[in-house]
């Protein structure tokens, strides 16, 4: 099940945020460091044009997209992916060497405005807000043959947090405006793939039914379902030290703070920011706090029981910021600079640096592997490529100038 969004949740928590051989495993104590000891750096390389050359799979029934400057990406194998434009939502088979137009005929604009959820190649949902009418209106496209035909439906919210389990039961947190480090949000469920939403959980005060378990303050980054009744929402608070993570066991309708997760003490007297809880398996989950200080660190906490209980992983990673974590074991993590690798649930980490053109024009990574992954990059004057690591980012290929 994956999940790619550019939404005004995550755009407003951005804006208020601060800007491996493998080592013997270490204890569970906090490292103070804000490099983790013994990390053997893979030398830079330089990116080279990918061979195209292999065979190419079936051509997909859709108007081929020469070279699209891709906002977003989400990949599921090496081969299959998919990716929003400022204009269009595309799809590749050849690992993003070919792209395919299969936009909605009615949509005329994408990009940061919508957001889509990707849980397999054949079924995807993406919600366009209705601005005039904003937050409490949208169209939700979905479709169950890869983007060959897409069906719609009006919902009551615009911008959404959109999460599905399954073809058929789903949640979304919809925003419903934020200002003066707070904002409102409503939660809903679906179980007929999207078509109609029941509301189970507002803290707007100007609603009738609004509650304060999940509260009103903080900025909300991410939510999170394991299964129709629990699920996690995540996010920023102006509070020193202040753990930002709720759960709720009841479809959303009663919330409570974790308070099984413990900050380290680096974290102790500023304000961290948590990003959306991630699961790798029924039982396994991750996420990750972001610490400001003079170099930001990224915390990691793991949970092996289903998110009852969680414990910090032994290393900060200094300048930690996008991650991927790809099953109970392996994960990516960078930091402006080099790659983190993992193999073994973020206990220890191997470095490769990233090539030099990443630094300063990085925009967005996505791993299917520790091995196989996307990045894409965006220069002063907007122009986006996209590049292809096979070797664990040792060395990129670029796909589209």
């Amino acid at each position: 099940m994956t999940n790619f969004k550019i939404s005004t949740l995550l755009i407003g928590l951005l804006l208020i945020l601060p800007a491996c051989s493998m080592t013997a495993p270490t204890s569970p104590a906090i490292a103070q460091a804000t490099e983790p000891a013994s990390i053997q750096q893979t030398p830079t390389a330089v990116p080279t044009v990918l061979n195209t050359e292999t065979p190419a799979p079936p051509a997909i029934n859709a108007p081929i997209v020469e070279t699209p400057s891709l906002i977003n990406i989400r990949f599921l194998n090496e081969l299959d992916g998919w990716g929003i434009t400022s204009t269009q939502i595309v799809r590749t088979n050849d690992g993003g060497v070919t792209w395919y137009n299969v936009t909605p005929s009615s949509i005329v604009q994408t990009g940061y405005s919508v957001n889509t959820f990707v849980l397999d190649n054949e079924h995807v949902w993406m919600q366009v807000p209705d601005m005039m009418n904003y937050p409490n209106a949208g169209t939700l496209y979905q479709t169950s043959d890869a983007g060959i035909t897409w069906t719609s439906s009006a919902v009551p919210f615009s911008s959404a947090n959109l999460i599905f389990l399954d073809e058929k039961n789903g949640w979304v947190m919809s925003d419903l405006g934020a200002g003066a480090g707070s904002q409102g949000v409503a939660v809903y469920q679906t179980t007929d793939g999207g078509a109609t939403w029941n509301q189970t959980y507002s803290n707007d005060p100007n609603q009738p039914n609004a509650k304060k378990s999940l509260p009103l303050g903080g900025i909300k980054s991410g939510l999170t379902p394991l299964n129709m009744k629990t699920a996690w929402v995540s996010g920023v608070v102006y509070s020193d030290g202040n753990v930002y993570l709720y759960q709720t066991n009841d479809g959303g309708a009663n919330w409570s703070q974790v308070k099984t997760l413990s900050l380290p003490p680096a974290a102790q007297n500023v304000q961290v920011s948590f990003d959306a809880v991630k699961f790798v398996t029924a039982q396994d989950a991750f996420v990750t706090v972001h610490i400001p200080s003079d170099h930001t660190q990224l915390a990691v906490f793991a949970s092996n029981d289903a998110g009852n209980t969680w414990s910090l992983m032994p290393a900060l990673i200094p300048n930690g910021s996008s991650t991927d974590f790809l099953s109970a074991n392996e994960m990516v993590i960078y930091t402006g600079t080099q790659f983190y690798v993992s193999h073994d649930a973020a206990h220890t980490w191997n470095t490769i640096p990233a090539n030099a053109a990443f630094i300063d024009t990085f925009a967005m990574m996505d791993f299917v592997s520790t091995s196989t992954g996307w990045v894409i990059t965006s220069d002063t004057n907007e122009h986006r490529s996209l590049y292809r690591t096979s070797d664990g980012g040792a060395t990129w290929s670029l796909v589209i100038p």
